[in-house]
């Protein structure tokens, strides 16, 4: 008769569970939903009907998938090709509308002024978080953070990004660029044309500008990291394509147990590199001049002010920071590189004249600071370029509470895209000729190029704003100016005009140029 009890009590307490869980899919896949919808609806926001667990996401990625199939011309227009559905959505609902990733809806934000705020109230519209915990695998550093967490790391970092650090990080930018204009003066036979892929190479280099200034003399251990993070971020972008099912990711797959193992890979081989580099500043070596060094005594000085480890960063966090370096690091400023060269190709007449003016200000010698930051028609070609094909294609942001954004309503926890791409070329913004490279915007600055709208966010903005963005930026025009110091270029007969919006954007069909000596 006991035995017959149990056997009940178990079964009420297996089907209360099975009610529960049942109750909690149900609202995730469809009651939480059409209550957002109706929200959206009510505030004036329009888009498609929800449906199913999906929403738009097949609609999504099968325009993407026919974009991505399809190389433009140049006079095409890029975020058409870039993000076609939002742009689709927009046209047919208005620049304030939502769309369906799976059961999430998004706001798309093209206001200046609704830009403005999102940026500049950080506390409010916090970063979104991808609802597949995989994504923390790639790195959970100051991009992720929030609120006192985020402030905290931001203040312990922000040293490793002064003007005066980086000074003494150029000859690691100088080392490795040296490295592929030797490779490329190797290759490229004297006074005739030869094509060449510089897109693998300018990967590579920057991969190893970010290994040389992340990690000093550690850097051939660094390259190892970069290649597991690379492949991290190609695992992360399939996933992102399809509906994350909770729960998934403890299924023994053959994917979810490489993420895993590519996690456990890099921890260690950062974890090494840290120990050795704590090893020696306790032994009284010298500090040297890389990223990890200044992290990690501007780390240490913030403990011992306080007196506790809590206003500290733990090795675990130290360890995050150090991937984010990487991947944001290396991406930003390749891409950056890459279009660069594509659009002087395209414009010889820009190629000359920055050609001309490296010459003047820093003639055939080694590029140093005070040059580099005299190169005013450099810096006017990389801000356009930044404009034109901005590393990031779109941000995301999430409303922590309910709030009112402009005319807006918006409900707690609402998706928010800010397509950066369209906000770029919008020809309300930047003219007729948004679609234009016209370096001369940038003449008189970033300030008076957008006239003080927020309308130029390569690198985001307000609190939040990438604490890497002079490095990137001092990363590039040495490079651009040791390149123009050696070759001329064209584009090659077999380039393929095809940007394609990854992480950041990037030429899909790589960059074959005609390379020639000088």
């Amino acid at each position: 008769m006991e035995i017959s009890y149990n056997r009940i009590i178990a079964a009420i307490c297996v089907a209360i569970l099975l009610v529960i869980y049942t109750w909690k899919v149900l609202s995730w896949a469809w009651f939480r939903p059409k209550k957002l919808e109706k929200y959206l609806r009510e505030s004036g926001v329009k888009g498609n009907p929800y449906k199913l667990l999906y929403g738009d996401l097949k609609e999504l990625t099968k325009s993407v998938n026919e974009a991505k199939s399809k190389p433009i011309n140049f006079s095409d227009d890029v975020p058409q090709r870039l993000i076609p559905f939002f742009c689709d959505s927009i046209n047919k609902n208005g620049k304030s509308s939502f769309v369906w990733l799976g059961p999430y809806p998004v706001v798309l934000i093209t206001d200046p002024e609704h830009v403005r705020e999102i940026f500049t109230e950080n506390y409010v519209y916090q970063k979104e978080t991808h609802p597949n915990p995989f994504s923390k695998l790639l790195a959970l550093g100051l991009a992720k953070l929030e609120e006192d967490k985020w402030a905290k790391h931001r203040k312990i970092i922000n040293p490793a990004f002064q003007v005066e650090k980086l000074k003494h990080m150029l000859p690691a930018f100088y080392q490795s660029y040296s490295e592929m204009i030797s490779k490329w003066e190797e290759i490229i036979p004297k006074e005739t044309s030869f094509e060449h892929d510089v897109w693998p190479d300018l990967q590579f280099m920057t991969s190893e500008v970010i290994s040389r200034t992340a990690f000093g003399s550690s850097y051939e251990e660094g390259r190892i990291v970069f290649e597991l993070q690379r492949e991290q971020a190609e695992h992360l972008m399939d996933i992102s394509r399809s509906v994350y099912i909770p729960g998934t990711r403890f299924f023994p797959t053959k994917r979810n147990k490489r993420m895993l193992e590519i996690k456990k890979q890099v921890q260690t081989t950062i974890k090494r590199i840290i120990d050795k580099r704590l090893r020696a500043m306790k032994a009284g070596e010298p500090s040297k001049n890389d990223l990890l060094s200044i992290l990690l005594e501007s780390n240490m000085k913030e403990i011992e002010q306080h007196g506790s480890k809590d206003f500290g960063m733990t090795t675990i966090e130290v360890i995050e920071e150090c991937k984010l370096f990487y991947f944001a690091g290396q991406e930003t400023t390749s891409v950056l590189l890459v279009w660069t060269m594509i659009l002087l190709c395209l414009h010889p007449e820009w190629q000359a004249r920055a050609r001309e003016e490296v010459l003047q200000v820093i003639g055939n010698e080694n590029p140093n600071f005070e040059g580099l930051n005299h190169l005013k028609i450099v810096t006017m070609i990389l801000h356009e370029t930044l404009r034109l094909f901005p590393p990031v294609p779109t941000y995301r942001r999430r409303n922590k509470h309910e709030v009112k954004l402009g005319e807006l309503s918006l409900p707690a926890g609402v998706l928010l895209f800010i397509p950066t791409v369209l906000i770029h070329y919008d020809k309300e913004l930047w003219g007729e000729d948004a679609k234009e490279f016209k370096p001369e915007r940038f003449s008189e600055g970033v300030s008076k190029a957008t006239q003080g709208h927020v309308s130029f966010i390569p690198f985001s903005g307000g609190p939040r704003v990438c604490i890497g963005q002079n490095f990137a930026m001092m990363e590039a025009k040495m490079a651009i100016a040791m390149i123009l110091q050696k070759f001329s270029f064209e584009l090659s007969p077999s380039y393929t005009h095809a940007p394609v919006a990854s992480f950041t954007i990037r030429p899909q069909y790589g960059a074959p140029l005609l390379m020639r000596k000088l």
